[in-house]
């Protein structure tokens, strides 16, 4: 459900998924000082998440929240029905939320959440999203070069079915050109500080001693601000960027 309803008409209305921590909850941040209303989407942690919109309030910007299982059916389309009750359009999609490393989770809940429930999303949010929306997914290099690359073995079961979610939603390219909505890859290295980088650390911490040794890992605040600039930055549809992990795109033809 979607809480403290924003009552400005001038504002773009932006959903970021999995917002209540880490890259979500600085994309929110950053979005509101430019200006949107932002939802701040959250699986579990409503107090998180409430703290994320109440931090934007406090700081001039406007922000709500919305409690949402994205993965689960059901909570996807109780959530676009808020907002739709709620706001009437969706001007931004920020595509954050993300799993696979959670211990015990069942053997298709990465591509579940990864693929399943991106593309749900999207094809539910479309109807509200007028001409001149923004999709952005958020992405990992070695999701984005699966394939192509080597992936931890940890890491796997997320990095195919990311990128099988990135080529679901490419798919649409053309169904969103009718629309005039634009589709966004945002793909970085391992992001310092994020809960994916401290779980691999755990589990494969050469695996990322391997990345840190390219270079210094971007930061949360550079990939949050990269995602954040996508949903204004103009390109045509389809358009990736590329926030650290120079050596992934040399020598590699790049989308």
């Amino acid at each position: 459900m979607v809480h403290e309803r924003d009552s400005s008409t001038d504002r773009r209305i932006a959903l970021i998924t999995g917002a209540s921590r880490g890259i979500g909850a600085d994309t929110a941040r950053i979005l509101a000082a430019r200006g949107d209303h932002v939802i701040v989407n959250y699986r579990e942690k409503r107090r998180r998440a409430q703290t994320i919109a109440d931090e934007i309030a406090a700081a001039g910007g406007s922000a709500s929240v919305a409690g949402a299982d994205v993965s689960d059916e059901t909570a996807a389309r109780a959530l676009i029905a808020d907002i739709a009750a709620h706001f009437g359009r969706l001007d931004v999609l920020v595509l954050n939320a993300s799993g696979g490393l959670e211990r015990g989770a069942a053997p298709d809940y990465a591509m579940s959440v990864n693929r399943d429930a991106q593309l749900r999303l999207t094809r539910l949010a479309l109807p509200l999203m007028p001409s001149g929306g923004r999709i952005v997914f958020v992405t990992s290099h070695q999701a984005h070069f699966h394939g192509r690359k080597p992936v931890p073995a940890d890491y796997e079961p997320i990095a195919a079915s990311k990128r099988a979610g990135e080529d679901a939603l490419r798919a649409l390219i053309p169904e969103l050109a009718t629309r005039g909505i634009t589709l966004t890859v945002v793909s970085g290295d391992m992001i310092d500080g994020t809960i994916i980088v401290r779980l691999l650390e755990r589990r494969d911490p050469d695996a990322v001693t391997t990345r840190r040794d390219h270079g210094p890992l971007p930061t949360v605040e550079e990939f949050a601000t990269a995602i954040a600039d996508a949903t204004t930055a103009t390109t045509e549809s389809g358009h990736t960027v590329y926030i650290g992990g120079d050596d992934y795109l040399a020598g590699t033809s790049i989308d």
